[in-house]
């Protein structure tokens, strides 16, 4: 009977301690806060790609440029955001010295870990792709080559400001990116470097010394109808990890047929220098076609880039994607 007595105890205290642990599994289990994304308002994100259409053309050195810049500086400190201005001096291909001005937002700016969303606010001074040559000198409305990437941004930050992420976020506008040789002169003529002047300076010589970000997400010609967006050449080579995140986030929201498993062909853009100067592992989301002319969406470059050509869904799909990437990271 003693030893039934010691037996039993200690199958009492094994069963205690085996509550206990449960007790703090349950415990631990209730603790794991439940990430919810807020919802991305399309229609809040189409307003600003109008307002941005709305200035004219936001080609350096015109008052549209000028004006669109105050705006978006507004914009983000009425989100009570800290926006910072990197102005600088840049020189074009064709030797005229530019001024530009790369506006980023920070969300969590205290936060030590950071990613950064980009996109360029600036447009084409030179519609040289249209079909009509007497328009190749033409600056384009850049709907959606700039304005839409811009649009899904801002309405990310409104929503940023109100529901905070767990993580630091630099919202960076670049400008200058679409100021590259006109399409008349040989593309094997000194090209790369002409393009991207905004984030070629920011690379180099970010707003904060030291900046750093776990990777990024670069927009750019994310709102024409129809938008499906591949694995960018770049972004697989500098960033595949990401390309994979960002691609599983938006098949768990049911975009897969929208963010393709394909080869959506290289494109040099602001995400290059990122990644080669400032070594930020950074994707660029971008409608790439290949069966076009130019190998982007059919208004590419032309006068023909307006409002008028931009889709919400295709604006929905690309925020909704991101902002689940940046919620849950």
């Amino acid at each position: 009977m003693k030893y039934l007595a010691i037996i039993l105890g200690l199958l009492l205290i094994v069963s205690c301690g085996d509550d206990k642990q449960k007790a703090k599994k349950v415990s631990r289990k209730a603790e794991v806060k439940e990430i919810i994304v807020p919802v991305f308002n399309v229609d809040s994100a189409f307003s600003y790609v109008k307002k941005q259409v709305a200035f004219g053309p936001r080609v350096p050195g015109t008052n549209a440029h000028t004006a669109c810049a105050t705006y978006f500086v507004d914009f983000f400190e009425n989100l009570n955001l800290k926006v910072y201005q990197q102005k600088f001096k840049a020189r074009s291909f064709d030797g005229k010295i530019l001024k530009g001005n790369n506006i980023i937002a920070a969300i969590n700016p205290e936060a030590t870990k950071r990613i950064l969303l980009a996109a360029h606010w600036d447009s084409r001074p030179f519609a040289d792709h249209d079909a009509d040559k007497e328009n190749h000198y033409t600056p384009i409305d850049g709907a959606n080559d700039g304005a839409s990437g811009v649009g899904v941004l801002m309405e990310i930050a409104r929503q940023m400001s109100i529901e905070k992420p767990n993580i630091g976020v630099d919202i960076i506008l670049f400008d200058l990116e679409d100021y590259g040789q006109h399409a008349s002169i040989d593309p094997n003529v000194n090209s790369e470097e002409t393009w991207c002047l905004g984030s070629q300076h920011w690379a180099k010589n970010p707003h904060i010394a030291g900046y750093d970000a776990q990777f990024g997400i670069l927009l750019d010609m994310v709102g024409a109808e129809g938008a499906t967006f591949g694995y960018e050449y770049y972004s697989n080579k500098y960033a595949p990890g990401v390309i994979q995140k960002v691609w599983r986030s938006a098949a768990s929201i049911g975009y897969g047929d929208i963010f393709t498993k394909t080869d959506g062909g290289g494109v040099l853009d602001d995400h290059v220098f990122i990644n080669k100067y400032a070594y930020i592992p950074t994707i660029d989301i971008i409608h790439h076609s290949p069966s076009s002319t130019s190998g982007f969406f059919e208004h590419w470059h032309t006068v023909e880039d307006g409002i008028d050509k931009i889709s919400k869904k295709s604006l929905q799909a690309v925020g909704e994607t991101v902002m689940e990437v940046a919620y849950k990271e």
